[in-house]
């Protein structure tokens, strides 16, 4: 396949003109252009690659926890569908049985996958958090840290856990986990009510990873810089952030551009099931969220939900409502979770050898055309 008068997302982040040539799933140096030669005119569109969300519940009425099938079906369909090809969906505080027997659909699954979006990782937002950052986790189920629990989730996940989040205040061995498990999986904080200091040696341990930014942990202030002042002082960890328009303000967002660059920010949806539905009464974890135009709120107190927004919609208000420059939102929502996940090798640019995964947009960012693994969606 080539792809003609497009502006090509390239590995330097920014856009050039260009052809894009596929060979069978993956993107080609060249091909040779004969009669038989599938040839798409872009008109001009951009041309990036697809997107990857590292930390989403659901979509379209499924959840990941519901720990079936017939679940990451819908979620891998619709999440192809809006252009986002790639996917670490998280999972909730349950109890470790019930987050076993999640981890283990999910390998299951990944062993004959459903078309559509590529699960390459799992991120576990849970049970290891904070009661007092709770946000819309069940606290009945929170546990303190623990490196034999952890690495339970790691063998029925066979290898597909990729983060584990933690409250480091929240034990004392927090340090000596992240220590323990570091080299396994990557430690985040999530859900966290810990100070500067704490979070500061929690990331010096090993910790590599900020869960939702600003959301659930501590606010950033000039004699309290927190979990988010933590994060900015030490240049190995990764910062997600939720530019849904909700979570955080367009002001704050501009901020952290500024404050961590774009080589340490990674756009995530946090979409829940009711993402793609109509308003109504939904649940997330064992709870159940109001959700009305996009915003998803606890019945029972009114704390956020998590988002109604796929990650291309959340990519598409940080550029038109935020200010933040399409080779930088674009960048923090492919290759920059490629190389979190650490699989930075196969998806994440449009460079030869890799998943030929592309989507062109306009120029008001609407979707054109979607491309998984070299075929038209």
């Amino acid at each position: 396949m080539i792809i003609k008068n497009v502006k090509k997302y390239t590995e330097n982040c920014n856009f050039e003109d260009a052809e894009i040539y596929i060979e069978g799933e993956l993107f080609a140096g060249s091909v040779t252009e004969d009669a038989s030669e599938p040839v798409i005119d872009g008109e001009g569109a951009y041309a990036l690659p697809g997107l990857i969300d590292l930390h989403f519940h659901g979509c379209i009425g499924a959840d990941f926890c519901d720990g079936s099938r017939e679940a990451l079906e819908k979620i891998s369909a619709y999440e192809a569908s809006v252009g986002v090809t790639t996917i670490a969906p998280a999972t909730m505080t349950l109890p470790t049985t019930e987050l076993e027997q999640i981890l283990a659909n999910a390998a299951e699954y990944q062993k004959n996958p459903a078309p559509g979006a590529d699960l390459v990782g799992i991120n576990m937002e849970g049970p290891f958090i904070s009661p007092a950052k709770k946000g819309a986790q069940d606290e009945r189920n929170i546990i303190p840290c623990d490196v034999d629990i952890c690495r339970r989730f790691l063998e029925a996940s066979k290898g597909l856990v990729k983060f584990i989040g933690i409250a480091p205040e929240e034990s004392e061995d927090a340090v000596s986990f992240i220590r323990e498990v570091k080299d396994e999986v990557h430690v985040s904080l999530a859900h966290t009510n810990a100070d500067y200091d704490t979070a500061l040696a929690a990331f010096q341990a090993g910790a590599d990873h900020a869960v939702h930014l600003y959301n659930a942990m501590p606010p950033f202030t000039h004699r309290a810089p927190g979990v988010v002042g933590a994060a900015a002082d030490c240049e190995h960890v990764w910062a997600e952030l939720i530019c849904d328009g909700v979570h955080i303000h367009p002001a704050t967002v501009r901020a952290t551009f500024k404050m961590l660059g774009d080589d340490r920010i990674v756009l995530i949806s946090d979409s829940m099931r009711a993402t793609g539905m109509p308003d109504g009464v939904y649940t997330l974890g064992g709870l159940d969220v109001q959700v009305k135009g996009n915003r998803a709120t606890l019945v029972s107190d009114g704390a956020l939900a998590g988002s109604v927004t796929n990650l291309m919609d959340c990519m598409r208000t940080a550029v038109k409502k935020m200010d933040i420059s399409l080779e930088s939102a674009v960048k923090c929502a492919t290759i920059n979770p490629a190389r979190c996940l650490g699989v930075d090798k196969e998806y994440g640019s449009i460079t030869a050898g890799k998943y030929a995964d592309l989507v062109l947009l306009d120029q008001d960012l609407n979707i054109k055309r979607i491309i998984k693994k070299g075929a038209l969606l």
